[in-house]
């Protein structure tokens, strides 16, 4: 079977995750789809060619401007802004969003609901300085409240502009002090200290949408606010799900899926049509992992299919064996009880401290990282973002860098499922792009694809490194498109640039590809106080302080 263009279309207008139904059963897509690079997005035979220029728009230069830059033709609305009242009730907008995901109303590519994940706060910017060694507790529910997740209400104009529905009955906030319900084998367990619920989600970084149209949010780097808040460390470090059109259905925590600093989900199926989870652990030397359900998808069963998440294996990968080693309790004290056995270098804990830790199936998912360190997967170089190619099937995984092992500028992972099989064992793998000067990015991060098979990547080289030594010249981090196939596969041509300071996440097409929603999060970041700001992004009249804030980028033509 050969899916095109318009069938790709088709199958977003429905959810974007549909295409992963669609693609379970096919092996290798061909066709339009696979061969050519997104001509259409940008008028390609419109526009002249120069040598940095492949026909899909004309690239732009690394620029250090204190604005979101794009090519010509192009322009962005900021839809919603730190602080930014979403709804009648007064709830606002995060600070530092990351993730978005469009969810069409009634099909339409001109208004939905748009999932925003946030992430972190900055002390200079929402709760302030620490009163003496600690935060007081309004300080702490600024801290929660402003990271999590909001669910807004957009919409396009007559006059072509992106605009948020602060009237929409759907609109709301899920933050640090919303109820979290935990399912899987850790739920109730000595593990997490018998809970079954869990106050609040936080440090929301990336995440993915589910078969059945829910969010699926993961908590990152959760340890210093659930130290400052005095909260259960155990709580944090798992994929959240949320139903945005549905407030009924309780927000909750996965723990079959395993806790450690997730980055992001992928969903796909298995050819037996079990559901297939792709994560990646944001850390230096950390694995990959991949959940696979015990359950079989059934599409008309709805919100119905959540409870897949809750029973099934859960693997991490062995790159020098091309194996998923599947991660259980007795593998685990059977590895510790080896005379042979020696601690990892990147897990913090003795032996004796080891075999005290794991007892059962749930210690296994709490500790996840140490579980897979310890039965011999492969630490990796800051596994983010993790994607299933809808064309082919084969998984691209964003390593960010490691400048423990001299990789400085990181690279993109790609892996070959056995059989192209998403619940395969076994996977071969090759680095498919490699940052450096001679690629012209650094640090890749959040991935996502166009309707001809081309991969977006974003940027994340840190603050305090960025315009500095080794990365001075790559300047503001920025989005790239790389071409997966064709005479310029992996070459990466600059789309965006970021405000100074800042970083662009969670890039996510409406169904139609006319529209690029983004997230600028953390612009002026570098600022030592608020007489001395490095950014004032998105320069809106009377705004005081850069404000992270979510856009849509227009201009895409056909």
């Amino acid at each position: 079977m050969e899916v095109n263009r318009r069938q790709f279309l088709g199958y977003l207008g429905k959810g974007a995750a549909a295409l992963a139904v669609a693609s379970a059963g096919l092996g290798s897509l061909t066709g339009q789809a696979e061969a050519k690079t997104a001509d259409h997005l940008f008028g390609a035979e419109k526009t002249k060619k120069t040598k940095k220029t492949i026909g899909f728009f004309k690239p732009i230069e690394h620029t250090t401007k204190d604005e979101l830059v794009l090519p010509e033709g192009f322009k962005y609305d900021v839809i919603a802004a730190y602080g930014d009242k979403i709804n009648e009730k007064g709830d606002t907008f995060g600070f530092n969003n990351d993730l978005t995901l469009f969810f069409p109303i009634e099909g339409s590519s001109e208004r939905g609901l748009l999932w925003v994940n946030h992430e972190y706060t900055n002390p200079l910017f929402v709760e302030g300085e620490k009163q003496g060694d600690k935060y007081t507790a309004k300080q702490i529910e600024l801290l929660l409240y402003n990271q999590g997740g909001s669910i807004i209400q957009v919409y396009r104009d007559k006059d072509g502009v992106w605009k948020m529905d602060t009237s929409s009955p759907y609109a709301r906030r899920i933050t640090g002090l919303t109820p979290c319900r935990l399912t899987g084998p850790a739920a109730g367990s000595k593990a997490v200290n018998g809970a079954t619920t869990v106050q609040g989600t936080f440090a929301n970084c990336s995440g993915g949408i589910t078969l059945w149209n829910t969010v699926l949010s993961c908590e990152e780097n959760f340890e210093s606010t659930a130290q400052e808040a005095g909260l259960d460390p155990t709580h944090y470090g798992w994929v959240v799900e949320v139903a945005p059109f549905d407030e009924s259905f309780a927000v909750r925590k996965h723990t079959a899926l395993g806790r450690f600093n997730h980055e992001n989900t992928a969903m796909g199926l298995s050819k037996d049509g079990r559901v297939v989870v792709y994560m990646g652990d944001d850390k230096k030397d950390a694995a990959v992992y991949k959940f696979i359900s015990k359950g079989k998808y059934d599409a008309a069963a709805g919100l119905k299919n959540s409870a897949l998440l809750e029973e099934g294996s859960l693997y991490a990968a062995n790159l020098r064996k091309g194996v998923w080693v599947e991660l259980t309790i007795d593998a685990v004290q059977q590895a510790l009880a080896s005379e042979s056995f020696r601690v990892p270098a990147n897990v913090g804990y003795s032996k004796e401290e080891l075999i005290a830790m794991f007892q059962t199936q749930a210690d296994v998912l709490v500790y996840a990282h140490e579980a897979a360190m310890i039965l011999g997967a492969t630490p990796t170089d800051r596994p983010e973002d993790v994607e299933i190619s809808p064309f082919d099937n084969t998984l691209f995984i964003a390593h960010t860098n490691n400048d423990t092992h001299g990789n400085i500028h990181g690279h993109i992972t790609r892996f070959f499922e056995k059989d192209g099989d998403l619940g395969a064992m076994e996977f071969d793998f090759e680095i498919f792009a490699a940052g450096g000067r001679q690629s012209g990015f650094s640090a890749p991060d959040n991935l996502t694809f166009d309707s001809n098979g081309n991969l977006w990547t974003v940027t994340d080289i840190s603050g305090s490194s960025m315009n500095k030594g080794v990365f001075a010249h790559f300047a503001n981090n920025g989005v790239y498109v790389i071409p997966t196939s064709g005479e310029h596969q992996g070459e990466a041509f600059q789309f965006a640039s970021a405000p100074v300071d800042a970083e662009l996440t969670g890039p996510w097409f409406t169904p139609d590809e006319q529209t690029l929603f983004l997230s600028v999060q953390h612009p002026g970041e570098q600022s030592k106080s608020l007489s001395e700001l490095t950014s004032m992004w998105p320069h809106r009249p009377g705004d005081t302080i850069p404000r992270p804030a979510v856009v849509a980028i227009t201009g895409f033509t056909f």
